[in-house]
């Protein structure tokens, strides 16, 4: 990055911080619950369940990783960027959240 900040947007801008206890425990559980649904698919292949049951199990695990990237998304946008503006430029922090969205859109 050019400017006047050396210190890397990863290390600015992480989701363990005390303002974000709650954000975060709510990202936690939802992921939780992701993982048991994945159990789930697993048992229900092991156990040759129908495939059409089978494919909308993947559908909601997919929308409910869709859900809880979603407010990760949005937490890195309301505050990672916000903080990370407060000491370099805006076309930097632009960029960065650029990169960021082109990624997360690139899964969906």
């Amino acid at each position: 990055m050019s400017g006047g900040v050396d210190t890397p947007l990863e290390n600015i801008c992480t989701y363990v911080r005390s303002e974000n206890l709650e954000d975060k425990a709510a990202v936690i559980t939802r992921l939780r619950r992701i993982e048991g649904q994945i159990k789930g698919i697993q048992k229900m292949v092991d156990e040759e369940k129908f495939c059409g049951d089978i494919l909308t199990q993947i559908a909601a695990a997919r929308a409910a990783l869709n859900n809880a990237g979603g407010l990760i998304l949005e937490n890195y946008m309301k505050n990672c960027i916000k903080n990370y503006l407060d000491g370099s430029s805006e076309e930097e922090g632009i960029d960065q959240l650029i990169e960021v969205l082109l990624k997360y859109s690139k899964q969906n």
